[in-house]
């Protein structure tokens, strides 16, 4: 099963015009030719109980590299299974990257929004890791990417892109070989 979660090929060909949309965007967003204000991103974002999303959160500062600590990345791991305990969201599958973090959920039965929840783990795990680190200030960027599935989206093939990135990244040759990801699926 994991082979088959995890296949590069099939996560770097992802046969659906949503990954290729989503990734596109998302590498605009990482590299910062898709500028917005973070009101204008918070424009017509709606918050759906039940529903999945795929969120990307990257680093203030991308070049200090954070997550490259293991302390750290488990410490952002740490944070979202909390989020998934107390029942706020149901998470898919996640990887930490050493400058961002991609995150597939399903908002759970909650009177929180989808901007408040990103902002709890955010705020939550930036005081841990900026504590660890014996540093204070801003760890996140304001804004977030956040993609709301549809009911025809192929949510394995979505959790397949996501794990793949330390592939795609050249971090590690085999995925099994990275130790800041997880699936449901395995």
């Amino acid at each position: 099963m994991i082979d088959e979660l995890c296949d590069y090929n099939a996560a770097k060909a992802a046969p659906t015009k949503l990954l290729k949309t989503v990734g596109a965007a998302l590498a605009a967003f990482k590299l910062g030719i898709l500028t917005m204000a973070y009101d204008d991103l918070r424009k017509g974002r709606f918050s759906e109980n039940g529903r999945a999303y795929f969120v990307t959160t990257v680093l203030a500062n991308r070049k200090a590299r954070y997550f490259e600590n293991f302390k750290c990345a488990r410490l952002v791991v740490q944070n979202m299974k909390l989020l998934h305990e107390q029942k706020i969201v149901y998470s898919m599958a996640w990887v930490v990257m050493p400058d961002h973090v991609h995150w597939l959920f399903q908002l759970g039965e909650t009177t929180k929004s989808l901007s408040e929840i990103v902002g709890v783990f955010k705020g939550r795990s930036a005081r841990e890791i900026n504590g660890y680190l014996g540093q204070n200030g801003t760890l996140w960027q304001r804004n977030f990417y956040d993609h709301a599935l549809r009911e025809e989206e192929d949510v394995q093939s979505i959790a397949r892109y996501i794990v793949a990135n330390p592939l795609r990244a050249n971090l590690v040759k085999n995925i099994g070989d990275y130790s800041h990801w997880d699936a449901i699926w395995l």
